[in-house]
């Protein structure tokens, strides 16, 4: 059966059927039974990366599972801008600095059109900055003896709402974990509020933003499993 791309979105109402209203195709956030388990299987990951996420209160982990080698679905990661289908950029513009993944900025509804350049906002905010993102390390090849072939970007998330780390990591597939496809794609973020650690207090506030960070997080897992697994194809195909 032939593959084919994530449809494209064109603007912000079908950002938000595409990434909010949609089921996603895939469940992809990984429940644990008790924090020790989160802890471990978060561990397994991040002792690679060299940041802990201790000081953050809340750690989501997602992780989805494509047909495509680890090699093939970094080079699609490393290809994330404000054009990418795999992400909801008429709501959330991304914008590179200078084109290159080592600092970003993300801005509600892509305002300012130039994140970069300063700006004075409405009583010193700037209402539609949601965040940035500054690259801790970004790995493009394994390292030397990691038989698991991993590689990923790694980022210091602030200015907005998730206070924090933000990770995308890919890995060859473990056979022992019950891992069928080639590759093994994860999304991870530890986050603050505001970096306030009073408000994840609230129970309504963090439910809130979990529910709307994993449902978006899900399709743009999805998006790029479907991206990932189409080029691939054509690739093999040629």
């Amino acid at each position: 059966m032939t593959k084919k791309p994530p449809s494209t979105s064109t603007g912000i109402f079908s950002d938000i059927r595409f990434f909010f209203l949609d089921k996603p195709e895939i469940a992809t956030k990984i429940k644990f039974l008790t924090e020790e388990d989160r802890y471990l299987y978060s561990k397994s990951i991040l002792q690679r990366t060299g940041i802990g996420v201790d000081d953050f209160k809340v750690l989501n982990i997602h992780h989805i599972g494509i047909e495509a080698p680890a090699s093939f679905v970094f080079e699609e990661l490393l290809k994330w801008n404000g054009d990418s289908s795999c992400w909801p950029n008429h709501i959330a513009k991304v914008t590179l600095k200078e084109g290159k993944l080592e600092q970003i900025k993300v801005n509600l509804f892509g305002w300012p059109s130039d994140p970069f350049k300063p700006k004075k906002g409405i009583a010193g905010l700037q209402l539609f900055h949601l965040f940035n993102l500054n690259a801790i390390k970004i790995q493009s090849t394994p390292e030397p003896f990691d038989f698991d072939n991993a590689r990923f970007l790694l980022y210091k998330c602030s200015g907005g709402y998730p206070i924090g780390v933000f990770l995308m990591y890919v890995r060859t597939s473990l056979p022992e974990r019950g891992e069928k496809e080639m590759s093994q794609l994860f999304m991870m973020v530890g986050f603050n509020f505001w970096g306030n650690k009073t408000l994840t207090r609230f129970h309504f506030i963090t439910k809130t933003w979990e529910a709307v960070h994993n449902r978006a997080t899900a399709h743009i897992l999805n998006r790029l499993r479907q991206l990932s697994e189409w080029r691939f194809e054509k690739f093999i195909n040629q």
